[in-house]
């Protein structure tokens, strides 16, 4: 898969983009970009971190290490639009030929990136994502129970196996990044929609630890209400999707090179 994947950026030293979208997660941001720095250390690479219109310090975080983190790149957003805009902002800044994507809550483990494209390079070249699957979760009673009704519900409607579609940690290749259909907490159901696009969708075992500073934005009972009309607004893409199959273009045939005949020699033979 390595040739395909890294084909989008052959012209560009960027390998992988890490997207890492953001509301009000300050005291988190320099451990994290110091991890992943660490785990992509030798490589080419870029981080955008996508500030979706904070309130606390984290613009000012942010805005202090661009001098010291070359690889550092940042968005923000004017306006609060939700964790899904902010992803779809880097995207498309993006120039690596893999886009990796990270929850800046500090609980994901950037290490986990090179496990998860491992696995990726060798599924093959067909289009795939590599999604984690977490490890002893470290969250609250409340959450766990939320994501097993959600993955309940996933499997049931929407034919989703995956046994962790909500992992925060996942890597794909840019060009089937952008194929996928872009509305409000499509984050949540990139399992189904790669499939929907015929891509392959690869589990990968991932840490998963507490949050060290700040609380989280989860709030339960309002992302399962929203999240039942989300449901019905996938289910409906996956019935109108298109049935193509694979795309290939035909080339034309390559000419045969003439092959030139020997002049004829017109210098005149000896007189008789």
């Amino acid at each position: 898969m390595s040739a395909s994947v890294y084909s989008a950026a052959s012209s560009n030293p960027v390998e992988i983009s890490v997207l890492v979208p953001v509301m009000n997660e300050a005291g988190n941001i320099v451990p994290l970009i110091d991890e992943i720095c660490a785990a992509f250390q030798g490589r080419q690479f870029e981080i955008i971190y996508i500030d979706d219109a904070s309130t606390d310090n984290t613009a000012a975080e942010l805005a202090a290490l661009l001098d010291k983190v070359q690889q550092l790149r940042v968005l923000r957003h004017a306006t609060r639009s939700g964790q899904s805009a902010a992803i779809w902002s880097g995207l498309w800044q993006a120039r690596g030929g893999l886009i990796g994507v990270l929850d800046g809550d500090g609980q994901n483990v950037p290490a986990d990136f090179l496990k998860l494209e491992a696995s990726l390079l060798k599924h093959g070249v067909s289009p795939a994502m590599a999604l984690g699957i977490r490890q002893c979760r470290n969250d609250s009673q409340a959450r766990l129970w939320a994501s097993r009704a959600a993955k309940w519900i996933r499997a049931g409607l929407l034919s989703d196996t995956h046994p962790d579609s909500g992992c925060g940690i996942k890597i794909l290749p840019r060009s089937l990044f952008l194929q996928l259909p872009f509305f409000n907490h499509m984050h949540r159901f990139m399992p189904s929609l790669v499939r929907r696009h015929g891509g392959a969708v690869i589990g990968v075992p991932v840490a998963h630890r507490p949050r060290q500073v700040g609380n989280s934005k989860y709030r339960i009972v309002d992302r399962l209400i929203v999240g039942i009309f989300d449901v019905l607004g996938v289910i409906w893409l996956l019935r109108r999707a298109p049935a193509e199959g694979a795309v290939t273009e035909l080339h034309r045939p390559r000419r045969s090179a003439k092959k030139k005949l020997p002049r004829a020699s017109s210098r005149k033979g000896p007189r008789q």
